[in-house]
Order: structure tokens, then C-alpha cells, then sequence
């Protein structure tokens, strides 16, 4: 078994692709490097050149290969489809060009969902007729990831309409393995108020991929209560050092083992960009912890 352990640009606190506030592309790969990554994502599409020559040369300088990439767009909203597949096309020319395998899929926060992250029994819910078409456009997101020679995973994300576990399992139970498998995240598993291993136990033959992400149960209780918002709570440090939140990460590593798991996991510590603090300091610690529990 060969579990690889990468990196993701939202560690920087990039979430777009750009903002005045964003670290360089070039400084974060560098970053990542030397905090000991040899793996890093794309980042949303336009952050990093989508000129293949320009990111693989700065990708080979530093010793890094190309993981994969996300697509975090409103799947939720049918006026903004244009812009899913704008982003869905780029995203997999841009993977395809430098050999990564994963496409992962994200619906982007709602306000109509935002309020009640963390609290599922208050979230309101599609209605049939909207629960089909929103399925229907990320089966046919998935089928341009697979089309490109990418494996798609889709990714429940706080806020979003694909949040909590019976949402993630009903789309699960209503689009083919052979198209949509799974990146899952233990963090926003974790966030969304269920248990990441249990569900790890159940689906590990469809998970697809892993995103490592750790929380801060104090922080949790604190922002599900005051219903605050995603990007708040990213600022109020929601997401801490792998080992010091909820996530059991020794359990997470034993169900991985158990089931052979090979590729990569990738660490993904959201965080506000504006906040005081390294985050390379914070990727080499997270490196460091993976590494004390067994992951190399």
C-alpha cells in the first residue's frame, strides 16, 4: 500500500482565482515544497497559468506533481451553469495537461444554506423537481471529468446543498460509481455533525480520494450555535492542526489500511488569508503529524 500525502492551495487561503490578498502561485508552490510536500492541487482554475508549459515548469522546479483539482461552483443554481461548465472545462484541460487524476466536485455555499451549516435538521431542502435537475448537472459534470481521463469525486462542503450525510447518500444512491465516486473531506464531515470514520466504514470502496481536514470542536459548538457563516468561522480558525481537533486521524489511517487505499491524501486546511499566522508553518505541522501516526 502507497498512501502520498499533497498539499492544496486553500491552505494558503485561496479560494478564487485571485483576490489582492492571495499569496503569488509561484510562493506557494515554493511553500509547499519546503514545508515537505512532493504533491499539491491546482487550486480553483486561473489562480495558477493555465498555460501548461508556464505551471510545469514552475511544478518541476520545485519537485511537485499535480494531484488534481476542485470545481466549487453553485451547482445549486441553475442560472449559474454556464459558469459550472466554464469552470468544469478549464478545470480538466488544465489536470488533463499535467497528467493529475482527480476532479473534485463541490457545490458552493448557498445563502439559502449558509445559515444553517452544521445544523442539519433546520436546513431547508430541494424540492423533487430541483433535487433532479441539481443531480442531473453534477452527473453531467462528472461525465466531462470522466471524458477527459480524470476520476470525479464529489465533495459535501459546508453551506452548500450537498452537506450533510443523507444528501451526500442520496446523490451517491442516484448517480453511477462508474462516473461520480467520492473525495471525501473529514473535516466538513465532521462540521456537518456526523462521524467521518463511520462513514469512511460504510463507503471506503467509493471513496476515491481523501481531503485531510481537522476541527476544532470548541469553535464548532461556538459557530453552529451563533449560525455563523462558513467564511467567518474559516477566520475564527474553525479548521486547526491536523491531531489537535475531532477527527480521529489514527482511525481514518487504520480504515485506509484495512482497505488497501493507495494514491493521495491531501491535506486541505482552509483559512482566511488575512489572518495572522505561517501557513507553512502550519502545512509542515500537519506534514509532521501525519508522519508521527504512521502516514509517509
Amino acid at each position: 500500500m502507497t498512501i502520498r500525502i499533497g498539499n492544496a492551495p486553500c491552505s494558503w487561503g485561496i479560494e478564487f482565482a485571485s483576490d489582492p490578498s492571495y499569496p503569488a502561485w509561484r510562493e506557494v508552490l515554493r511553500q509547499n515544497a519546503e514545508a515537505g510536500y512532493k504533491g499539491i492541487e491546482l487550486g480553483p482554475v486561473g489562480y495558477m497559468p493555465e498555460d501548461p508549459s508556464e505551471l510545469g515548469e514552475a511544478l518541476s522546479e520545485h519537485d511537485l506533481e499535480l494531484i488534481g483539482g476542485v470545481v466549487f461552483r453553485p451547482y445549486h443554481d441553475v442560472a449559474a451553469w454556464e459558469d459550472v461548465l466554464d469552470g468544469t472545462l478549464r478545470t480538466c484541460k488544465a489536470l488533463a495537461a499535467h497528467g493529475a487524476k482527480h476532479l473534485v466536485l463541490i457545490d458552493s455555499i448557498s445563502p439559502r444554506r449558509a445559515p444553517t451549516a452544521g445544523r442539519a435538521a433546520e436546513a431547508e431542502q430541494m424540492d423533487k423537481a430541483e433535487w433532479t435537475a441539481y443531480r442531473d448537472r453534477i452527473a453531467e459534470t462528472a461525465k466531462i471529468g470522466v471524458d477527459h481521463g480524470l476520476t470525479v469525486g464529489i465533495h459535501a462542503h459546508a453551506g452548500g446543498f450537498m452537506d450533510f450525510e443523507p444528501e451526500l447518500e442520496r446523490l451517491l444512491s442516484e448517480v453511477d460509481e462508474s462516473i461520480l465516486k467520492i473525495c471525501f473531506d473529514t473535516g466538513h464531515h465532521s462540521y456537518a455533525g456526523f462521524d467521518p470514520v463511520a462513514f469512511m466504514k460504510r463507503n471506503i470502496g467509493r471513496i476515491s480520494y481523501m481531503h485531510f481536514k481537522d476541527i476544532d470542536p470548541a469553535v464548532k459548538a461556538d459557530v453552529v450555535a451563533k449560525r455563523t457563516d462558513f467564511y467567518t468561522a474559516c477566520g475564527q480558525a474553525i479548521f486547526c492542526n491536523l491531531g489537535q481537533g475531532d477527527v480521529d486521524f489514527p482511525a481514518v489511517r487504520q480504515v485506509l489500511i484495512d482497505a488497501g487505499f493507495e494514491g493521495w491524501c491531501t491535506v486541505e486546511q482552509d483559512c482566511d488569508p488575512s489572518m495572522p499566522g505561517t501557513p507553512m508553518e502550519d502545512a509542515r505541522a500537519n506534514r509532521e503529524y501525519l508522519e508521527s501516526i504512521g502516514f509517509v
